[in-house]
């Protein structure tokens, strides 16, 4: 195993991690706690 296959196995997972992201945050079950999320913000204390 050399360093090129090594860099091709880190690539390769850090795309799979992306996409696993993009997805998750796209689900529609995700859509009220990122709604929260979002006006926290502007909740007064």
């Amino acid at each position: 195993m050399d360093v090129t296959t090594l860099r091709i196995a880190a690539t390769v997972a850090c795309f799979i991690t992306f996409i696993a992201i993009m997805v998750w945050a796209c689900l529609r079950s995700n859509l009220p706690a990122f709604e929260e999320a979002a006006q926290l913000p502007f909740v007064q204390d």
